[in-house]
């Protein structure tokens, strides 16, 4: 007991911190505008983290099965600022809770419509402004919260009454589907679904364009808006549109011109210091074909750095050339210091689906672990170019597997092992980066492999970066237009495979997880899901362990070590652990940073697609809140719209 009083007096004076900022807030998606997700919060440790219990559950009454399109995914990481919790529902509510008691301050219903048949009906959090709570905004003089909801409408709230700030765009809200080079043609294929980024007097917000669909998508500008009246400062497309522009040579044929998407659909994080965001793009329209946007595609699938104030592209840093594979840049950036051999350097770490982890000088954009151009498969298909190399990090290796034969094929059952092996069997497998064909490509990682949403946390103490993995592998197959309708009439575009059309091209796609017939389990060998740490300084993979555990699997030999899929991130605090949730699971689990064993597993109420956070209550304890509200799958556990607060217990 009087060791827990010594740490909690830590934990009280580490609240003070430099400017009036509550160093045990969280301020941002992130924690911080970097995005870092560490917390210097040790009341809970290694020695006492196997004590926490359920402090309080929230139920927002908002999960929903709409008549058409996904179920809303729970996927908010609250902001804890000012002594009230903040966080957001899919449906465009925001909500104020009591940090210690998980009661209700004030909800604001932004009335998203319901039932639009969204891609992703997901809304991950909100922002704060401004981000240090001992400032007073120069020209306004209340804080104000603000949710870019699934319906692409930007909305700013005083944070102390919940009500719609009048004198922000048009009583309140701005509307993001106006003023784009190609404008929505409905409510699916343009969303928002990560908050926006905050820095100085901007808030600047991406979109979540749908796949496959066109040639001609929406398109991904990236914009700024002033933070006090709603008016926009500068948007920044992806895709250039200046002959003369820097990337523009990369789009043959005048392809920019006609080509959507290239969007920012995750977290944007920002440097204010360096008067910079760094933005995460996915690929252009279509995914699985670029026969009508040969060359490398700039910006797209990169990470760039771009002036907060005016939108200028200052550096950027491409990971895949011209995508065939779906490969976003879906993890959110983290900025970091990297040390080595006494040299401090400000970098950003970006991490891909491909399952690489690229370590960049925060101020170029250059490889502080070297990258190199490798030879890649070409592609067969008529019309298509692929990219003859791909850049490779020195260090780390792939995170995910990167290649299977049909030898290698897993299966819980002989049935399943059979069905597995036959079918890779089938396909073409020519190594990493194989593109798409006609007769079917095994791709590996599949689309939700490597490194998804989740992102990853930066561990001050041990300078490692920790982040979840997945190994799926697909099976993805282009048919040419003229073919469409007989493949439809055989049956061949039913059952567990995704079709998309690819309008504007001469190929419509169909693709799936490749999971045994019996069981659903993956045709990948486990772990299916890991938790990894690697050094930031040299990218070695420090540790690599199994996350979670596919639902139904509880009672096979060796399960345990599966793993599970996991979409949704880890943070890392003072204490020495790492949190994280996001699997197949409903539980919720902490790590030791330096060896990556468990060292506790939380119960929810259902699994918990989304990040964690973690804050100094006003009772003087540190609290972890995790929102659970199921993965909306038929293996994993039900829909929820929990908010769940764990805490040690009281003394």
């Amino acid at each position: 007991m009087r060791n827990a009083g010594i740490v909690g007096c830590s934990v009280l004076l580490l609240a003070a911190g430099a400017g009036g900022q509550q160093h045990g807030d969280w301020v941002a998606y992130g924690r911080d505008a970097g995005g870092e997700r560490y917390s210097p919060l040790d009341a809970i440790n290694r020695g006492n983290v196997a004590s926490l219990e359920v402090a309080w559950t929230f139920r927002t009454g908002d999960a929903y099965e709409p008549k058409r399109g996904r179920p809303t995914a729970f996927e908010a990481t609250p902001l804890h600022v000012d002594g009230t919790l903040y966080l957001s529902t899919p449906v465009g509510r925001v909500i104020a809770l009591d940090p210690v008691t998980g009661r209700q301050r004030w909800a604001f219903d932004g009335k998203a419509p319901r039932d639009m048949g969204y891609g992703d009906f997901a809304s991950r959090g909100v922002s704060a402004w401004p981000l240090d709570s001992s400032s007073t905004p120069a020209r306004s003089g209340a804080r104000r919260i603000f949710i870019a909801t699934i319906d692409a409408r930007l909305i700013a709230i005083d944070a102390k009454t919940g009500l719609p700030v009048p004198t922000f765009g048009e009583n309140g809200t701005v509307d993001l589907r106006k003023g784009l080079r190609i404008a929505p043609k409905g409510f699916a294929d343009y969303e928002v679904t990560s908050p926006p980024a905050v820095i100085g007097d901007t808030v600047v917000v991406g979109s979540a364009v749908q796949d496959n669909a066109y040639t001609a998508e929406p398109s991904g500008e990236v914009r700024g808006f002033d933070a006090v009246t709603g008016k926009l400062k500068w948007s920044w497309d992806p895709i250039p549109q200046d002959p003369s522009a820097v990337g523009a040579d990369t789009w043959k044929n005048n392809s920019a011109a006609e080509t959507g998407a290239a969007n920012a659909w995750s977290v944007i994080v920002a440097d204010p210091a360096r008067n910079l965001v760094f933005v995460p793009t996915g690929s252009a329209s279509p995914d699985y074909y670029g026969g009508e946007r040969l060359g490398a595609n700039l910006f797209s699938n990169s990470v760039v750095a771009l002036r907060a104030d005016t939108g200028e592209r200052v550096w950027h840093f491409q990971t895949v050339h011209h995508d065939l594979w779906d490969y976003d840049v879906a993890s959110p950036p983290i900025l970091f210091e990297w040390s080595k051999d006494g040299r401090t350097v400000p970098a950003v770490a970006v991490a891909s689906k491909t399952g690489h982890l690229f370590i960049l000088d925060r101020e170029t954009g250059k490889p502080l672990i070297p990258v190199e151009e490798r030879p890649v498969p070409k592609s067969d298909v008529p019309g298509e170019e692929a990219s003859p190399t791909q850049p490779f990090p020195a260090a780390p290796r792939a995170l995910a597997r990167t290649s299977l034969r049909a030898e290698e094929a897993w299966g819980a059952t002989e049935e399943d092992r059979a069905w597995c092996r036959d079918r890779i069997g089938t396909l073409r497998t020519g190594g990493f980066f194989t593109p798409p064909s006609l007769g079917g490509t095994l791709v590996i990682p599949g689309n939700v492999g490597g490194m998804a949403w989740g992102g990853m946390a930066h561990d001050r103490a041990s300078h490692l970066l920790i982040m979840p993995v997945n190994n799926l592998a697909a099976e993805v197959r282009l048919i040419a237009r003229g073919d469409v309708d007989a493949e439809r009439n055989a049956g061949r575009l039913s059952g567990d495979f995704e079709y998309a059309p690819q309008q504007g091209t001469g190929y419509a796609l169909v693709r799936r997880l490749l999971l045994g017939p019996k069981t659903t389990l993956p045709c990948t060998p486990p772990p299916w899901g890991t938790l990894a740490a690697v050094n930031a300084s040299t990218g070695e993979v420090v540790w690599q362990v199994p996350l979670g555990q596919f639902p139904g699997t509880e009672k096979l030999p060796g399960a345990a070590e599966w793993g599970s899929i996991a979409l949704g991130g880890p943070i890392a605090t003072a204490g020495g652990l790492v949190f994280t949730a996001g699997t197949l699971e409903a539980a919720m689990y902490a790590f030791d940073v330096r060896t990556g064993r468990r060292l506790w597993k939380g119960t929810l109420p259902t699994s918990a697609r989304a990040t964690p956070m973690t804050y100094l209550g006003a009772d003087g304890r540190q609290y972890v809140v995790i929102s659970a509200g199921g993965h909306g799958v038929q293996i994993g556990p039900p829909l929820g719209d929990h908010v769940v607060a764990f805490a040690l217990p009281k003394r």
